[in-house]
């Protein structure tokens, strides 16, 4: 299912959502700037390694300035898009600077899920969709009756169809948790961070609910 738009608009501009996109893209362009060598040197040095984490040997700023780092232009623009589609509703909600800081936070959270399962690893893990798994949980809570234009395949094209956002949603992470599971048993090989996208979700949600309640409660 791809993700084309949704049908809330924003009242303001979302300047930390395009910021974000703006930062994530310049630290693209200066990764494949780099020789195959230092582009290695870089990702071992502010993407999370979680053995080099464990052994003391790499700082825990890594859980978030791995979030800023991608591995080709497919996985940068893909989580560009889904930000961009569900960032501004987000931002709005929260304001600006309650955004840019739940981003980070989520950021975290899904770094530190995917890390519990992988302790052992000694490659990095890089990318920001484990924090816009974060954006996602918090736009079900917000917004789940938003109707998300979605493309979804049937044979050999793509049907454009509006899906209520909590379907989408929940389908999503019923994905990202089933490809998890079949990770940690052991039945599948990926290279994807399911169990960051699992975490973000779960740790956005339920930031959501806990920002409206209070916000509710000062009323």
């Amino acid at each position: 299912m791809i993700p084309i738009r949704d049908t809330i608009p924003s009242s303001r501009i979302p300047f930390v959502t395009w910021s974000i996109v703006i930062a994530n893209t310049l630290f693209f362009f200066i990764e494949v700037s780099l020789p195959d060598l230092e582009v290695a040197s870089l990702l071992f040095t502010y993407g999370l390694v979680p053995s080099l984490v464990i052994s003391g040997e790499a700082s825990l700023l890594t859980f978030v300035s791995s979030t800023f780092l991608h591995g080709s232009w497919m996985h940068l623009i893909g989580n560009m898009w889904i930000l961009f589609i569900f960032g501004d509703n987000v931002e709005d909600i929260l304001g600006h600077f309650r955004f840019a800081i739940y981003y980070i936070l989520w950021g975290i959270m899904a770094n530190l899920m995917q890390f519990i399962f992988m302790m052992r690893f000694g490659g990095p893990i890089i990318g920001a969709s484990g924090a816009i798994a974060g954006v996602m949980g918090a736009y079900l809570w917000f917004f789940p009756s938003s109707r998300i234009l979605t493309l979804i395949p049937l044979l050999f094209i793509y049907i454009p169809l509006y899906i209520p956002a909590y379907i989408y949603l929940i389908i999503w992470f019923f994905l990202q948790f089933f490809n998890g599971i079949t990770t940690a048993l052991g039945r599948a090989f990926s290279s994807v961070a399911w169990w960051a996208h699992v975490g973000g979700f779960i740790a956005g949600y339920n930031m959501a609910r806990l920002f409206e309640s209070r916000k509710r409660s000062v009323k």
